[in-house]
């Protein structure tokens, strides 16, 4: 009967145990925030900058967040936002780099 005293956690988006982690939580959010952008712009081929850049901070902070993540939904959320950050940063590198179009 030790169950009933426990906190239900389980429907909480961000810890699973029910403390408070905003570092991980705001890496987790940055992380797919720029993975998102990263993986959109890439479809544009004038927006390889944004994608390229975008992409490359989006793999920085996902591995960093990645680091210091404690719980599998924080781990979930960051794999999640590597990979889009890595698909838009490989395609905005296609498209024409980090500097690419700047450098004469």
């Amino acid at each position: 009967m030790s169950q009933a005293l426990r906190p239900n956690t389980a429907g909480s988006l961000f810890a699973t145990d029910g403390r408070r982690r905003p570092l991980q939580d705001t890496l987790m959010a940055a992380t797919l925030v720029l993975g998102v952008l990263s993986f959109v712009t890439s479809f544009f081929h004038g927006l390889h900058l944004l994608s390229s850049w975008a992409g490359l901070a989006g793999l920085l902070t996902g591995a960093y967040g990645q680091w210091v993540s404690e719980t599998t939904r924080e781990r979930f959320g960051l794999i999640l936002g590597l990979g889009a950050s890595g698909v838009g940063f490989l395609i905005g590198m296609a498209h024409g780099g980090l500097f690419g179009g700047l450098v004469g």
